[in-house]
């Protein structure tokens, strides 16, 4: 049975009053089964095209998170990383982030490729709570300094199939090394080819 409300779902005041804002009364299918269990810490392998919800699905359980658990941010460095394959999608994420997140303090920045640096940089310098990033600008910015992945809790690969497409796997298996150990993981991806099927069983831990 589909639950019908945000409400019931366990989503804190701040993210009920912003899913208002922007008019969501009903959580979709995806919604319904991710963010629990998101909230509650586990890891996630989601099979989802684009506009079911997914966004959603991930971006309000990691502001709950971190929300509700507050570390000081620092230089270079970000809490959460979602991972996308092209400009357009990472974009879009980050303005759904500053949507759901619009009462909460939460700071973001978004890493793309085709665009000067400096501007992105300057946003990493003093640390995030999240990043968005396709995974080549990404690598260079790690590559230069300008960002480090030791603090990230929460890791999102959306798309992934999409990436893998565009040939982005290695990039990503390049990201994965450089990721924390102890840290939850979610895989989106639309259909499920063996290399992405193999990608989540390496990095997922008893995945929902």
């Amino acid at each position: 049975m589909q639950t019908s409300s945000f409400e019931s779902l366990g989503l804190m005041p701040a993210c009920l009053e912003a899913l208002r804002y922007e008019g969501y009364d009903h959580p979709t299918p995806i919604q319904v089964e991710s963010i629990p269990s998101l909230i509650a810490g586990r890891d996630l392998l989601g099979c989802a095209q684009t506009g079911t919800g997914k966004t959603a699905a991930f971006a309000l359980p990691t502001i709950q998170r971190l929300t509700l658990t507050p570390v000081k941010r620092q230089p270079h460095k970000a809490r959460a990383l979602v991972v996308a394959p092209t400009r357009e999608l990472a974009i879009q994420i980050d303005v759904s982030f500053g949507a759901y997140g619009r009462k909460t303090e939460i700071k973001r920045a978004c890493v793309y490729g085709g665009v000067g640096k400096v501007p992105q940089v300057r946003a990493m310098e003093r640390g995030v709570d999240v990043l968005v990033a396709t995974p080549g600008r990404l690598l260079d910015l790690i590559g230069e300094g300008a960002i480090d992945l030791s603090a990230v809790e929460i890791v999102v690969f959306d798309e992934a199939d999409r990436m893998l497409d565009m040939g982005f796997i290695h990039d990503v298996r390049r990201i994965i090394a450089l990721l924390p150990p102890k840290r939850q993981t979610l895989l989106f991806s639309a259909t499920m080819p063996a290399e992405i099927d193999s990608l989540a069983r390496s990095l997922l831990d008893n995945p929902v």
